[in-house]
């Protein structure tokens, strides 16, 4: 199968698998959202909304989140990991937003990835699922997958997401993301692997990684 005809196939298979395809982050709106994406990182879609219906019954808005204390945000979003950190970019960029962007979430790149905490990939999933700015952010999911469907070497997730721009039609790219995302956890995890149920990886996938499931299963 030339790369033509895998790409179609992909797009094809992820569009019957998740004609819609929803949001992992429970959000709200732009800064919502923000704060969500930002929790993620090193961290699970699941354990981030179990934790931000508890920092939002305080703090919804920037305004609300300056008036806690890093340590108050700190406590609260302990269980996601790197909560040192975190709240140090919570607290900063809400006071950021409120003294350049009148307490708004700007839509646009340069100025999300300024913000404290903030960094590409954050900001193209804001830009893509707050504002529908095409934007191809990439997460593990994603990045596994490019390489499993040989469509990337697997060496950065700069590369990864230069390549996906440059395959999968711009159009496409918001909802892509989000449907590879689905795809990834649902039919190729990292961790319990069953190649059976992962029909876009038997069709198209790297002949190397076909080869070292099979040797790692025999």
């Amino acid at each position: 199968m030339n790369k033509k005809a895998s790409i179609d196939f992909i797009i094809q298979t992820l569009e019957d698998l998740y004609p819609q395809v929803p949001i992992p982050l429970d959000h709200q709106d732009p800064y919502t959202l923000l704060i969500a994406v930002l929790l993620s990182a090193q961290s699970t879609d699941v354990r981030v909304n179990q934790i931000t219906p508890l920092l939002f019954a305080k703090a919804d808005n920037p305004y609300d989140m300056v008036k806690l204390s890093e340590t108050e945000i700190r406590e609260i979003i302990k269980p996601v990991g790197l909560s040192p950190m975190k709240s140090k970019g919570i607290y900063g960029l809400s006071k950021i937003l409120i003294e350049k962007y009148d307490g708004k979430v700007p839509a646009d790149f340069e100025a999300l990835e300024s913000l404290p905490a903030v960094g590409h990939k954050t900001a193209s999933v804001v830009m893509s699922q707050a504002f529908g700015v095409a934007a191809f952010p990439v997460d593990t999911h994603i990045h596994r997958l490019m390489y499993r469907w040989n469509l990337s070497n697997g060496k950065s997730v700069v590369q990864t997401e230069k390549d996906a721009k440059r395959l999968f039609p711009k159009e496409l790219w918001n909802k892509l993301h989000l449907q590879m995302i689905w795809y990834g956890r649902e039919y190729s995890p990292a961790r319990g692997w069953n190649l059976e149920k992962d029909i876009i990886t038997q069709t198209v996938g790297r002949k190397s990684v076909l080869a070292n499931y099979q040797k790692k299963r025999a």
